[in-house]
């Protein structure tokens, strides 16, 4: 009986240690023995339960990726090297300012001016001369990553921007391979891994951006400098845990950290079985209403001034708000009458002019102008003359143009309103 239950005793034992040590099948098969030095090195987590040498062989064959080395990448790069990720590239078009070094302690005074790709590669070396660090000094698109993704055996994004983080998750699921991404803003950073192969990806958590007008980034909101260590070593950690198959990596799991009140969460998400897999690499920019060229466009801006002054005139004008409905009901431009991106991309368009309003000028505007310029475009196309008000709303407000809050939002299908005077 007694052995009967040390047994029971021991399969429980297995049981837990399977649950807290790993099921996953390791992403890389062991490299060569370990030479003595190495062993002495990475001694203190080769005695890690469920790691071992063969764990640290993984890590030694395993070719690691890293976009960005900002917050997040002087963060995780280190920690991979030290951990002994055998070959890490690093993927950054952007030198070292001194607004950097509050956050980006792989950087120091001596490199303000530097690329942030050497800077890194220096780091690197001092803590491990044998790292191979592969420098990308360039700004990863659509065109160059799947070949520089061909090399690697999985991909992590540090990036600060939506534009390269749907790259790289298309990338990633167009190459078979995991992403580890993350995100930091203020006090709040987001760590999860997208596995097209094992799970959901980064699509079936956001199916779409959040409007480009909305989004902040670390330069205009800024950000707790203890947040980029403590996601990175986060996410290098993730990156470990996949190479060599230990823990439950964050596969469907989005891991929400809170640095003021020092607490974390998580988010379950499944896979959209009704999202269409990636088939190609778009351009993601437009995809994600961001227009790096303003001057460029080929549709008409009227300025917030210009609107005002239209508006005290009461001359002829048709404002369109193409921002969601709960935005609109938050402050609106009075007058305005409601029509969704959506639904100008699904093919809907406001009523054309009647025939007796010579002169009616038809403004889009969104919260500052990135949709309202994509919805321009889509207008004009269609044969309306239009044009967008640059800077949106904030413009309107900030040359003294009044805006209704909380009222009832006109829906663009219903009867025209007049526009009043401010």
């Amino acid at each position: 009986m007694e052995v009967e239950l040390r047994i029971v005793e021991l399969l429980c034992r297995a049981a837990e240690f399977d649950a807290y040590y790993g099921t996953m099948i390791p992403l890389v098969e062991p490299g060569p023995a370990l030479e003595p030095e190495r062993i002495t090195r990475y001694s203190r987590q080769l005695m890690l339960p469920g790691f071992g040498e063969g764990a640290q062989r993984r890590l030694a064959a395993a070719r690691v990726l890293v976009i960005g080395a900002g917050g997040l990448g002087s963060a995780i790069v280190p920690v991979l090297a030290g951990s002994g990720i055998g070959t890490i590239g690093v993927a950054d078009d952007d030198v070292v300012e001194l607004s950097n070094l509050h956050r980006q302690l792989s950087h120091g005074v001596d490199d303000i001016g530097r690329s942030k790709v050497d800077s890194l590669a220096d780091t690197v070396r001092a803590i491990d001369p044998q790292r191979d660090l592969v420098i990308h000094r360039e700004r990863l698109t659509s065109e160059n990553l799947p070949m520089i993704l061909k090399q690697y055996d999985l991909i992590v994004d540090g990036s600060d921007n939506f534009p390269t983080r749907y790259l790289a998750n298309d990338a990633a699921e167009l190459a078979a391979k995991p992403l580890v991404w993350g995100s930091i803003l203020r006090f709040h950073g987001q760590v999860g891994v997208a596995w097209r192969e094992h799970g959901p990806t980064f699509r079936d958590l956001f199916p779409s951006p959040p409007p480009a007008d909305e989004t902040l980034s670390c330069e205009l909101g800024g950000v707790l400098p203890s947040l980029c260590t403590a996601i990175g070593s986060l996410m290098a950690t993730e990156v470990v845990k996949l190479v060599t198959g230990i823990g439950e990596p964050l596969l469907g799991r989005v891991l929400f950290y809170d640095a003021l009140t020092a607490r974390t969460r998580e988010i379950a998400y499944a896979t959209d079985d009704t999202r269409a897999p990636v088939s190609e690499l778009i351009d993601y920019e437009e995809f994600c209403g961001i227009q790096s060229d303003p001057a460029s466009d080929d549709v008409d801006a009227t300025s917030a001034a210009e609107l005002l002054q239209w508006m005290r005139e009461r001359r002829p004008l048709r404002l369109i708000d193409v921002r969601e409905p709960h935005e609109a009901r938050a402050r609106r431009i009075p007058g305005g009458r409601l029509l969704p991106m959506g639904r100008l991309d699904a093919g809907e368009s406001p009523e054309p002019p009647d025939d007796g309003a010579a002169g009616e000028k038809i403004v889009v505007y969104c919260e500052r102008d990135p949709r309202s310029r994509r919805a321009a475009r889509t207008l004009t196309g269609r044969g309306f003359h239009v044009t967008y008000l640059a800077g949106g709303i904030q413009a309107f407000v900030a040359v003294g143009g009044s805006v209704v809050e909380g009222d009832a939002v006109q829906d663009a299908a219903s009867e025209q309103i007049e526009v009043a005077s401010s």
